[in-house]
């Protein structure tokens, strides 16, 4: 896939463009969004998306626009799960709903910006050493399991995981206890301070970083073209916000979405060991030489993900339909 440093330029160019009209359209003035205005700019912004993916199926074929929706799908779905830890975050500092948007969006640039690097470095490492295929492969097998593991208390894993940020984050700051508004730096006694919003603002941005070590090697596994990787990653972050207020106590029903996270990384991390294998460089293994193991095409995998998308979705609002009711009738 040949992408010239113009399309580049281009792509993030409008993309940071995006991002700045969000801000100035909807989060500059502090509001409480309506269920309304997130689902048009959710609709919009998914839209986007899939005309992005369009492009790309014109401009370099099939292949490369089959692996970008797959990436997009994925990594959509990766994001729908950092939601929980977003309303999380936003319950332990009380932070006031009008506010939220904007450390939301603030959080996800800055998200967004790290990923890039994490990209960068994952595609240098993949061009130089075709082993690094198996580290990704088994990691994201290990983090399956743990997903699995952790799928009964996840909200007091993040907890634990979300203070220590903050704890790191208040050693380097002087911090405010109080609100000043939405702004992230305050005066009190003469001191500038920085306030909560700023503390919950590096909180979303560095936990997003942690989800990162999940979805970049996922997103490796479905393609290895840098330039898919990283507007996979934008395409999905971007909207988040919105989805946050638009999916808002349906959350908490989507009780089998780490069984279902959980599949689709073990099934990548498969992916990559088998691809791995294929591409064998490794002495120890078969001599060197490439083994001869079946290959799992980007339809298969897109048709994988999109499956257990679906069926542990609606099996989580089915079963949440069925204890609601349980519930109801027992009062």
């Amino acid at each position: 896939m040949d992408v010239s440093l113009l399309t580049w330029v281009i792509t993030c160019a409008v993309i940071a463009g995006l991002f700045v009209f969000d801000f100035f359209s909807h989060v500059r003035v502090p509001h409480d969004p309506t269920l309304r205005e997130s689902g048009f700019w959710s609709t919009v912004y998914i839209a986007l998306a899939l005309a992005f993916g369009g492009f790309v199926w014109w401009k370099w074929g099939g292949t490369y626009g089959g692996e970008y929706f797959a990436g997009f799908v994925t990594e959509k779905a990766l994001s729908v799960d950092n939601l929980f830890v977003f309303v999380i975050i936003m319950a332990k500092f009380m932070v006031p709903r009008i506010y939220q948007q904007k450390v939301l969006l603030l959080g996800i640039v800055m998200a967004l910006v790290m990923r890039g690097a994490f990209i960068a470095v994952g595609a240098a490492a993949i061009a130089r050493y075709s082993w690094v295929f198996y580290l990704f492969g088994l990691f994201l097998i290990l983090t399956a399991v743990k997903l699995l593991a952790e799928s009964d208390e996840p909200a007091a894993n993040e907890v634990q995981r979300e203070g220590r940020i903050e704890r790191f984050t208040r050693r380097f700051l002087r911090t405010s206890e109080h609100y000043d508004g939405d702004k992230l730096f305050t005066v009190e006694n003469g001191k500038r301070l920085a306030t909560p919003l700023l503390i919950v603002l590096i909180v979303i941005g560095f936990t997003d970083v942690l989800f990162a070590l999940d979805s970049i090697p996922a997103i490796y596994g479905l393609t290895q073209q840098p330039y898919l990787v990283f507007t996979a990653n934008a395409f999905a972050l971007m909207g988040l916000r919105q989805l946050y207020f638009l999916l808002g106590g349906l959350l908490n029903k989507l009780i089998y979405l780490s069984y279902g996270l959980a599949l689709i990384l073990a099934f990548i991390g498969v992916k990559l060991v088998l691809h791995a294998l294929h591409e064998n460089t490794l002495g120890f293994l078969n001599g060197g030489a490439p083994v001869p193991v079946p290959q799992i095409s980007t339809p298969v995998s897109l048709g994988v993900i999109g499956a257990t998308l679906v069926i542990t979705t609606i099996a989580s609002l089915l079963v949440s339909r069925r204890r609601d009711r349980r519930g109801s009738s027992t009062r």
